[in-house]
């Protein structure tokens, strides 16, 4: 099942592809189609049998989004890049220390750095495993590792402290 997260000024939805015909919004299920009308990005929807024409157009991070005589900007985001930047919200600009906690149980795959090594923002600190999938846990910004508080192999909670970086 595929998740995003998707911003619409301040409104914040929940959407899980269910399977080609259905998805959950917020919890609500929903029969949905959709196919491109041309080579343009003109787009016809139909939701519980309703018939939608919508243009969705790339702008930088946003789509713009024209339905039903208005426009929208809606950021998309992967809902586990969501759950993940939930669980950690430091500011990547921010330099204090920084403690990386799981943002959700799972088990160690692996620790691809050491105590003492620096490091650079996105390098992948640990591997995590949940829900058969592997996650990457990287950096926030240049850092040095100051403590790793877990070994592979074992299994961790959500919020639970797995290591600590001081920025460099």
């Amino acid at each position: 099942m595929t998740g995003y997260v998707v911003r619409i000024g301040n409104q914040e939805y929940h959407i899980e592809i269910l399977d080609d015909r259905h998805v959950r919004i917020n919890g609500e299920i929903i029969e949905v189609d959709l196919a491109a009308l041309t080579d343009s990005p003109l787009l016809s929807l139909i939701v519980n049998g309703k018939s939608y024409e919508v243009l969705a157009s790339p702008q930088g991070e946003e789509w713009e989004i024209h339905l039903k005589g208005r426009t929208y900007l809606a950021q998309v985001e992967d809902k586990t890049a969501y759950t993940l930047r939930k669980a950690n919200p430091t500011n990547s600009t921010e330099r204090s220390e920084y403690v990386l906690q799981a943002p959700m149980p799972g088990l160690i795959v692996a620790i691809p750095v050491n105590k003492d090594q620096t490091v650079e923002a996105n390098d992948v600190l640990i591997v995590l495993e949940s829900m058969k999938m592997q996650n990457e846990l990287r950096a926030p910004h240049a850092s040095q590792v100051v403590e790793i508080y877990v070994k592979p192999g074992e299994r961790v909670l959500q919020k639970q402290n797995l290591l600590r970086l001081r920025p460099i």
